[in-house]
């Protein structure tokens, strides 16, 4: 009687992984508006005038208040003094008020209006920032990317403080249980929001026939208001656990400033923190320009416009064997049976055959590049479970360094070998868009869970948010890298499909060739410090 008595809705497996549910799912909608645009960076070339400059820039902004006004820092403090909920709801919103911006910024009501021409006169120079050559803006750069730009720093405030409070809410709903499986699993339902982006952003931008590229951005904004609702449901779920627990977050070991020397003299900190901004910037900033990638490298052919694969009914069902593949896959991983989980694999692989197969049939870079994600959601909750039960995380960051090596050297070498081969060249192109998520999906499973061994738990929002801050001046500076090398690499070029990305590719290669060593570094440190990281969560 007593132990039900005690028992908490974090007892109930059911409880904790719905609580994991609306957390991923909010996030799930975050990372669709985050590359909202870049699946469509080819039509803001022709829409907007925004040349890979302008939208190098306007996509590195999304960091840019967290890296150089350090709100990153700031929503760490919020959160270990005010509570996973509170952050949660107001990350939420934050996000939704920089979508709104970011929305007016790409319709046709700001072009013309009083609000372009104030752009386009100035934010031309800010004093201090051009001068260190780190300014979101600069002179000649479309009004409309710079007042996108505007709503893009303020979303990036809302997702990465979501980030970091999401992280710090699964450690709190399942620490001593299965947090790497939950960790890894609530970041393959996030990065489905890749490959959802990828596929409906075009479709919405060119629906009917009449392109605008504010439909798409306007899709974006409806899903963040849904992630807020899911921030809301949470909040309720959340106060009632500490009701039951009698946990009051805000109170017990108030932050001090102090306390970031615990975190900042960690030698384990540093090197996590370090492989994590390496391993994000060779992965999120390629995203948004992946799509124009593929374009430039494979021979693509346009169907027959009178054709089923050129209809737009072709795209919603490729997103229903999508969401077949991710869900059996997924689920397979928690059958008991033999049977039923082998049966669920199965379904998932010929499923994802077909979905190859209809993103070859449409000759669509960006329903191609959607197949990101898919291997991670099905390896991810394996990996999380195996460093629950096992450990060898620091083992896994390097194993993932090594496959973002090999991945991006063969974009840069051997997929443009293939061009003229149409069959060939998208044949590789999967192969090797699997295997990059794949390993991304190694980060999640074993840097994350990580974290809580490194630092105090009462300033864990405080080290995350650290992290995050570290990652985001990755964030910010190889979008605008990638663009400026592009432009720099490709004098003279005006067709967008036309780009060579060996160069900006290299560059990306070399931050994996990094987080090796560094990973190598940290398996070193690991051993003669005994900091836990090769060992399994659950003991």
């Amino acid at each position: 009687m007593t132990q039900q008595i005690q028992k908490t809705l974090r007892d109930s497996a059911a409880m904790r992984w719905t609580a994991l549910l609306l957390l991923a799912l909010a996030m799930f909608c975050s990372y669709i508006f985050m590359d909202i645009l870049s699946p469509i960076k080819d039509l803001m070339l022709s829409e907007r005038g925004w040349d890979s400059t302008a939208f190098g820039t306007m996509q590195g902004s999304e960091t840019f208040l967290n890296v150089f006004v350090f709100f990153l820092i700031f929503a760490g403090i919020i959160l270990d003094k005010m509570g996973v909920r509170f952050t949660a709801v107001l990350s939420g919103a934050v996000m939704l008020v920089g979508a709104l911006i970011k929305y007016y910024a790409v319709t046709d009501s700001f072009a013309g209006s009083g609000l372009e021409t104030w752009f386009t006169n100035n934010l031309n120079y800010i004093p201090g920032f051009d001068e260190l050559g780190v300014s979101p803006f600069y002179q000649g750069m479309p009004a409309s990317a710079k007042f996108a730009a505007v709503g893009f720093m303020i979303f990036g405030c809302g997702v990465e403080m979501a980030g970091i409070t999401v992280s710090r809410g699964i450690v709190k709903w399942f620490k001593g249980r299965e947090m790497a499986l939950a960790m890894g699993s609530e970041m393959a339902l996030a990065r489905l929001g890749v490959a959802t982006c990828m596929i409906f952003s075009p479709f919405f931008a060119k629906l009917g026939g009449v392109v605008s590229v504010s439909r798409s951005v306007a899709f974006g904004v409806v899903l963040l208001m849904i992630a807020l609702i899911m921030f809301i449901v949470y909040f309720f779920m959340d106060k009632k656990l500490d009701a039951q627990t009698g946990e009051a977050e805000e109170k017990d070991d108030p932050f001090k400033i102090s306390d970031l020397g615990q975190i900042l003299t960690s030698s384990g900190f540093w090197l996590v923190a370090l492989l994590c901004v390496l391993y994000y910037s060779a992965i999120f900033p390629f995203q948004k320009y992946a799509v124009n990638m593929l374009q430039c490298n494979l021979t693509l052919t346009e169907p027959s416009a009178d054709s089923f694969w050129a209809s737009s009914s072709v795209t919603i069902v490729q997103y229903i064997i999508m969401l077949v593949v991710a869900a059996a896959g997924f689920a397979s991983n928690f059958q008991k049976k033999k049977g039923s989980q082998y049966l669920l694999l199965g379904i998932s692989i010929v499923s994802l055959v077909a979905y190859c197969y209809m993103g070859f049939m449409r000759q669509s870079a960006e329903s191609i590049f959607a197949v990101f994600p898919l291997l991670a959601v099905l390896i991810t909750p394996i990996l999380g479970s195996y460093v629950d039960h096992k450990g060898k995380a620091a083992s896994m960051l390097v194993l993932g360094s090594l496959l973002l090596i090999g991945c991006h050297l063969t974009f840069a070498f051997v997929l443009p070998a293939f061009k003229g081969n149409a069959a060939g060249g998208i044949i590789i192109a999967y192969l090797t868009i699997l295997v990059l998520g794949s390993s991304f999906s190694l980060v999640p499973a074993s840097l994350w869970p990580s974290v809580p061994k490194l630092v105090d738990a009462k300033i864990i929002g405080s080290a995350y948010a650290l992290i995050f801050w570290i990652q985001n001046i990755g964030l910010w500076l190889f979008p605008l890298l990638i663009g400026k090398v592009l432009d720099k690499t490709n004098p003279g070029v005006t067709d967008p499909t036309q780009y060579d990305y060996t160069a900006p590719l290299v560059m990306l290669a070399s931050l994996g060739v990094a987080a090796l060593l560094l990973g190598l570094v940290l398996k070193v440190v690991d051993k003669k410090k005994g900091l836990g990281l090769e060992e399994p969560n659950i003991k």
